[in-house]
């Protein structure tokens, strides 16, 4: 189960994750650059105390004694500020700076060798040392312990170490300034490489929509090598469903032409036979209803066939086999109906065809789309049909002309199969007085 607080998208875990990635590295680097300026600051400060030590130590003689007289003239450059505090400690006694606080623990000493009454001399070289002003000030300081005829002399020079936190903060705040901007460009970088990564798939997203809606049969597989195995599958998953819908719907025009066709001539044969023509009526019927929920199943509500070629096609094809009937066909190009192309044969051909066998020498094929819906419209300049029969002729084996081998069956079956796809079939009186028949599609 995923966690509530993991974003549910790929972009939105992939910049979680960078984001914080992002965060821990500035801070480290923050951390690190801040212990590299603090310890350059302390080296220096360190020095600058170093040279104060040596200007003590060159006021003690080799007995101990300070020279007052030279210590007076450099004594000027010792406090220069709030803080700054000196000290010298040696056999007379102790001057320096009123308020010097006593370090708790001074620089550690040397272990004393084994069986030696002397102590140990001391180390060389000023040594650090931390302490606390009376006011509660932190002090950094460097002292040095020299040794005399009559004694240890200690020289101290101690700074504030807001001396030391000053120029930190000085500096770490144009720093942070920094980070913040290089954080910045990094969301940014972060941004972009996330646009660029899931651009491919976001364009499988897309095509996989477009053979949904029948504008594609198979998504391209020229992909990242992480998405090709996705494509592949996709494909053969499209190809596999576009067989068993092909079989489907094989089996479902193989049954319909095998019963129907036999149970209406049964139903012509026994006209007027009240108990057996009602038993065939109700097979056909059942047949119908049983035909109509399997093509319903297989019906392809994805396909996206264009009108233009379909409808001029059929007029070649039905013009040949009706000599000195003109079928003219006026379809906009580039609009596409949502049927199946061997359906929208089907349709259109049982209308065509009803047409070019009425009419007295002119069929006309048109269509436009209003909204959602094409409107095809085939019209005939033959008879006609009287309108109070118009609304029966959509019914199984309903036929006004008797003449030729037909059974009635052409309209009901382009009624049914408009329904099918969530159209409709109206018929009406063509304006050079023939049967204009309108058969509405949805559009693609």
């Amino acid at each position: 189960m995923m966690p509530r607080w993991l974003p549910r998208s790929l972009r939105g875990r992939m910049l979680l994750v960078s984001s914080i990635a992002t965060l821990v590295a500035l801070a480290i680097a923050g951390a690190v650059i801040a212990g590299l300026l603090g310890r350059f600051v302390i080296e220096g400060l360190d020095r600058r105390l170093d040279a104060e030590v040596a200007l003590l130590a060159s006021t003690v003689d080799t007995d101990g004694r300070v020279d007052r007289a030279r210590l007076a003239q450099r004594i000027g450059g010792f406090e220069v500020g709030r803080g700054w505090r000196w000290r010298i400690e040696g056999p007379d006694g102790a001057i320096g700076s009123n308020d010097f606080p006593r370090p708790a623990a001074g620089p550690p000493a040397p272990p004393a060798p084994p069986g030696a009454e002397r102590p140990a001399p001391p180390l060389a070289g000023p040594q650090p040392w931390d302490g606390e002003a009376d006011d509660g000030e932190r002090l950094h300081a460097r002292q040095l312990v020299i040794e005399t005829r009559r004694g240890s002399v200690t020289l101290t020079a101690a700074a504030p170490r807001g001396v030391v936190r000053r120029p930190i903060v000085e500096a770490l705040t144009p720093l942070l300034l920094a980070l913040a901007g290089l954080g910045a460009l990094l969301t940014i970088a972060l941004l972009v490489q996330l646009r660029v990564a899931l651009r491919p798939v976001r364009r499988l997203h897309d095509e996989v929509a477009a053979i949904r809606a029948g504008q594609l049969a198979r998504v391209d597989e020229d992909q990242p090598d992480e998405l090709r195995p996705l494509a592949a599958e996709l494909n053969a998953l499209a190809a596999d469903n576009e067989a068993a819908l092909a079989t489907a719907r094989g089996s479902a025009a193989n049954l319909a032409h095998a019963l129907k066709t036999p149970v209406a001539a049964l139903a012509l044969d026994l006209a007027g036979q009240s108990g057996p023509a009602s038993q065939v009526a109700r097979i056909d019927r059942t047949i119908r209803h049983h035909l109509a929920r399997a093509r319903t199943a297989a019906i392809n509500r994805r396909s996206a066939t264009p009108l233009l070629p379909a409808a001029s096609d059929l007029a070649d094809a039905i013009r040949r086999l009706h000599d000195g009937v003109a079928i003219a066909v006026a379809v906009p190009q580039g609009l596409a109906v949502a049927i199946d192309p061997q359906d929208l044969d089907e349709l259109l051909g049982n209308l065509v065809d009803n047409a070019a066998r009425h009419a007295a020498g002119r069929v006309s094929v048109s269509a436009r789309g209003e909204g959602r819906m094409v409107h095809i419209e085939v019209a005939d300049d033959g008879p006609g049909i009287p309108a109070a029969d118009r609304a029966r002729m959509t019914q199984p084996g309903t036929r006004l002309d008797q003449r030729g081998d037909g059974h009635g069956f052409g309209l009901s079956i382009v009624a049914e199969l408009a329904a099918l796809y969530g159209g409709a079939l109206t018929l009406g009186e063509a304006p050079e007085g023939g049967l204009l028949v309108t058969l509405m599609l949805p559009a693609a």
